[in-house]
């Protein structure tokens, strides 16, 4: 069953406020690097997916743009104007009720979701109501106990307007979470395993596998057959 609604209803709020300079991130020198590679680490997992593609959490477009998704939602109507100017289809909704009905994808999406999300287990079990039975969820998330969750982490701590708001998981948490939503583990990517204290010029290219130490993992998730 899915767990029961933490009290903090408003994660996506500093995105609302400040959608500007959200997507001015993606822009900067740093911001480009990172984009760069994480994009990668998904897309190597949608290769001859079934469409059509939702992304939970779209915000303002940038990974759907570059990863030709088909639709996505959000609950900022302040980071959809960005990915309606970037040619996206999008609907205002929140993950945990996803405004579709059943069956209808063969990919969902949450694309560094699920840290801002008030309930993840209840929005793990939205994507298996939305997704066909050859369906799949894609989880793109900044691993807790890795060092860039550490950083990000001790920059919420301190009053970071993003990640203050945000609550990060290990990989081993989000697979549990999607296990209990009728979910098993397909196959994952990851990537940044440069520490975020160094200044390189390029990341390395996404490797297979859940990498110990990397800074961003990727996990595709298919439907659970029934025995």
């Amino acid at each position: 069953m899915p767990q029961e609604r933490e009290p903090h209803a408003d994660r996506w709020v500093p995105f609302e406020r400040l959608a500007a300079r959200y997507d001015g991130w993606f822009d900067s020198a740093r911001g480009r690097r990172i984009f760069g590679v994480e994009a990668g680490c998904i897309r190597d997992l949608l290769e001859e997916m079934p469409r059509p593609w939702l992304e939970v959490g779209i915000g303002t477009g940038r990974f759907a743009a570059a990863l030709d998704v088909d639709e996505g939602i959000d609950p900022s109507p302040a980071v959809l104007k960005y990915a309606a100017e970037r040619g996206m289809r999008t609907r205002i909704g929140t993950a945990e009720e996803l405004p579709f009905s059943g069956s209808q994808f063969g990919v969902v999406l949450l694309v560094v979701t699920i840290c801002f999300l008030e309930n993840p287990g209840q929005a793990l079990w939205e994507c298996r109501r939305v997704l066909r039975n050859d369906g799949y969820a894609v989880v793109g998330l900044v691993p807790k106990d890795s060092s860039w969750g550490e950083m990000y982490a001790r920059e919420g701590a301190e009053g970071h307007p993003f990640y203050s708001a945000a609550r990060f998981y290990t990989a081993r948490e989000v697979i549990g979470l999607a296990e209990r939503a009728g979910f098993y583990l397909n196959r994952a990517t990851s990537c940044l395993f440069e520490g975020p204290e160094r200044e390189v010029d390029r990341y390395g290219s996404p490797r297979e596998g859940m990498g110990k130490g990397a800074g961003f993992v990727a996990m595709r998730f298919a439907v659970a057959k029934p025995y």
